[in-house]
């Protein structure tokens, strides 16, 4: 395609996105269908199903390279399906890599209506994975037949890479990424994976916090015994755990583990009212912490305790508990080193053991933060895109999230400028219960990607 047949036209592309989302939005919801749960505890043939699904697509899209390919994770097992799709570069051409991945979380409990049976109310389609992130899948797959109906793709090479073990923290990730260097080389890389500010508003995301995560394990005695008999001397296990992780913060909810970083305050305002509805803060609650909004979410550390090992209440005994776990997760400012953060919260829970328990620290995941560069000439073409496609200007923000392995891509693809974009909104609830997906956003997003595309092909 010539300089001069560039799709640039925003109201003749968002009318192709109009015409062609109702078979989008049916593609979509037979992603969702596929409970493809990367956790080990489930099925893997469905992440199997998952990837084979993804590459069909990909190659109705016209996309002429498309593989389903594993690499091997730190302990010599295979890792989960990826799918790399493929357009030849023109001669002289950048090319483009879009990211997504096609694996979900555990559906949990809550839900309305069955996580794997997509059901739309109003404007949102609901179901495990219709945000997070079988619509970054949806995304691609949009822009693309966007442009192929305008004329076909600009001169730009275009690579799709669609992961299978995003939500089991991207085990093979590096690996992948080593043993398909080739493949997947880009000018520019569009990771599909994060949110909008909100409804109505688009978002480029410049910084996301990083992650580290394990258990903490408490122990009194060798087994249980008898409550009345031996109750006094001996504290039982959970209620050890609970003062141990009540030193974890100070009276305010700021968190009190010295030696982690803190990153400077945002300049973007996160108003509190839109906050406690965003987040559902039940009505009277105080919140925890000091400081913004925004830099609590984003440019601080924060600990959250995302489950605990003890006796239920259905199956308590008149017993002293000999040993609870809980497992903690640590999101890192940017600018912190994961292992630094790892010993630092150690030394804390070492150093405020109760004297009647003994205290286990087992590390099990760790990432490291991303912040942007200041500005860059593919951020200011994202932005151009954005805007066209909403109609109002984008919002610069930081995200509380995590996303690791986008380090991985700084290592292995240094000068590849990087893009953080998504589909999703404040009231997607990925991972959560009632996880949806506004279908209006997605239309935004798949024409703002095309728009992007062949900005890229013009020049950058």
């Amino acid at each position: 395609m010539t300089d001069s047949q560039h799709p640039t036209d925003v109201a003749a592309l968002r009318a192709h996105v109009d015409d062609l989302f109702p078979a989008l939005q049916a593609d979509l919801v037979s992603l969702v269908r596929i409970p493809s749960v990367s956790a080990a505890a489930f099925d893997q043939s469905h992440v199997a199903a998952s990837a084979d699904a993804v590459a069909a697509l990909l190659r109705d899209a016209g996309l002429p390279d498309v593989r389903v390919l594993r690499s091997q994770r730190p302990d010599g097992t295979p890792g989960a399906p990826a799918v790399v799709a493929r357009r030849p570069v023109p001669e002289g051409a950048p090319t483009v890599l879009l990211y997504a991945h096609h694996d979900v979380q555990p559906p949990g409990e809550g839900w309305d209506t069955d996580p794997f049976e997509p059901v739309q109310v109003g404007e949102r389609l609901f179901g495990r994975g219709a945000a997070d992130d079988k619509a970054g899948i949806a995304a691609h797959l949009g822009a693309l037949r966007t442009l192929a109906a305008a004329g076909g793709l600009p001169d730009v090479g275009v690579t799709v890479f669609v992961e299978g073990e995003e939500e089991a923290g991207s085990p093979s990730f590096h690996q992948f990424l080593t043993d398909h260097r080739d493949l997947l080389a880009a000018d520019v890389i569009v990771v599909a994976d994060s949110t909008n500010w909100k409804v109505g508003v688009p978002a480029l995301t410049t910084s996301l916090r990083g992650l580290l995560d394990g258990v903490v394990e408490v122990e009194v005695l060798e087994h249980a015994v008898h409550s009345g008999m031996f109750g006094g001397p001996v504290l039982d296990a959970n209620l050890q755990l609970a003062r141990l992780l009540a030193t974890l913060h100070d009276d305010a909810g700021n968190l009190a583990v010295d030696g982690l970083v803190h990153a400077p305050e945002p300049t973007v305002d996160y108003d509190e009212a839109a906050f406690r509805a965003d987040a559902s803060v039940l009505d009277g609650l105080a919140l925890a912490g000091e400081g913004s909004i925004a830099g609590r979410l984003w440019t601080k550390p924060a600990l959250a305790v995302i489950g605990i090992d003890a006796t239920s209440v259905a199956h308590a005994s008149n017993t002293i508990a000999p040993r609870a776990a809980a497992k903690l997760s640590l999101r890192l400012a940017p600018g912190q080193d994961p292992d630094a953060a790892d010993a630092a919260l150690g030394a804390h829970l070492a150093a405020h053991a109760p004297a009647g328990a003994k205290v286990t620290w087992t590390r099990w995941e760790k990432g490291k933060a991303f912040q942007a560069a200041d500005d860059t000439a593919a951020m200011r073409a994202a932005r151009s895109a954005f805007a066209a496609a909403w109609g109002t200007e984008p919002v610069d923000v930081g995200v509380g999230g995590s996303i690791p392995f986008i380090a991985d891509l700084l290592e292995v693809f240094p000068d590849a400028a990087i893009l953080v974009t998504g589909v999703e909104d404040p009231d997607s609830r990925a991972h959560g219960a009632n996880e949806s997906v506004h279908l209006g956003e997605l239309r935004k997003v798949v024409l703002a990607e095309a728009l992007l595309l062949a900005q890229v092909a013009r020049g950058l």
